[in-house]
């Protein structure tokens, strides 16, 4: 789509806009079929994830891009019941990735392997296992999310660095023992990030080993 835009209106002077982007999968049973109240799970933190990255890898032409819902509808970051409430990993996302707000998008070559899957028991359908992003901020911070989409496979990634070196990488994951785990009012903690320490940096040379079905949000410090 932005490459037609490029065509027809070269000087981006024309933003594009994604408007209500998300998943939408049956509504929860015993709910209101109207009101489209779904349950969030770590499968859609990794798509949200994918998408993010590919707004942000689009920032010269993306200039908004609204998620569906905030609360209780369809892919919400908050789940409310009566008094209560609880943080999806669609939430948790939103959260890692903030780190490019108001940052400047980095150029990045990603070579990786495929995730295939059979769709619809019809044919073979594949995407990359990996998506990313990275930005640099005011402070010089560089910061590069990524998502691992494969369910059961753990990949190793090795990210070469250009420019002065860095002396110091941190990070947080987000991910969970299954592909439908979630948060519940009855266990409201059970996908949230933690810090991610299967990282190292040696020069320019950094090396990452990304769980399976998981989100990661690294920082950059020279």
């Amino acid at each position: 789509h932005v490459n037609i835009m490029k065509r027809y209106e070269p000087k981006g002077g024309v933003a594009l806009v994604v408007d209500e982007w998300g998943n939408w999968y049956n509504p929860e049973p015993g709910t209101n079929p109207s009101f489209l109240y779904q349950q969030n799970t770590i499968r859609d933190a990794i798509s949200t994830a994918i998408g993010l990255n590919i707004f942000n890898k689009h920032a010269e032409r993306v200039k908004m891009a609204n998620l569906a819902q905030t609360v209780n509808v369809l892919q919400a970051l908050i789940l409310t019941e009566g008094d209560k409430m609880i943080l999806t990993p669609t939430y948790y996302t939103y959260k890692m990735f903030k780190v490019h707000h108001d940052a400047y998008l980095l150029p990045m070559d990603l070579k990786c392997e495929n995730y295939t899957i059979k769709y619809q028991n019809i044919k073979d359908v594949s995407i990359p296992a990996i998506s990313a992003s990275a930005s640099v901020n005011k402070d010089g911070v560089v910061h590069i999310t990524l998502a691992n989409v494969k369910p059961n496979d753990m990949i190793s990634i090795r990210c070469y660095l250009v420019g002065s070196p860095f002396t110091k990488v941190t990070g947080e994951v987000l991910t969970a023992p299954d592909v439908t785990s979630h948060n519940s009012f009855e266990n409201p903690d059970m996908v949230k990030p933690e810090p991610f320490k299967d990282v190292t940096l040696s020069g320019n040379t950094l090396t990452i080993h990304m769980p399976a079905k998981s989100v990661v949000m690294l920082s950059l410090r020279k």
